[in-house]
């Protein structure tokens, strides 16, 4: 079965770095939320405990966490991180978003 959601090589080391430092959370937790210049933002946290209905995603031992009702807006997404001369972050590139703010946080389906 194919996962809906997948998790770039960089972002997976990225987290993996970032949780060897940080002993309070064991994933990282990608939502979405209403609000954002486009309509829609996503929302990253890390966090210590699954929910019953989060699908989660692993790649190279990093997990990431996604809820039930973030889920149908991130299906088929790729979760990256980027390291660019204006900054790095994670960043999603998401097939349903018909647009997308200028920062990238937020978008619309």
């Amino acid at each position: 079965m194919e996962t809906p959601v997948t998790l770039s090589s960089s972002a997976a080391k990225r987290i993996n770095a970032i949780l060897a430092d940080n002993g309070e959370a064991d994933f990282l937790r990608v939502s979405v939320e209403g609000g954002g210049c486009s309509g829609f933002s996503y929302k990253f946290d890390f966090g210590k405990a699954f929910e019953d209905d989060d699908l989660l995603v692993e790649r190279d031992g990093a997990k990431v966490a996604i809820d039930a009702m973030s889920l149908p807006f991130l299906e088929g997404s790729e979760i990256d991180y980027v390291d660019e001369l204006i900054g790095a972050s994670f960043k999603i590139h998401n097939p349903n978003a018909t647009a997308n703010c200028g920062c990238g946080t937020s978008f619309s389906i």
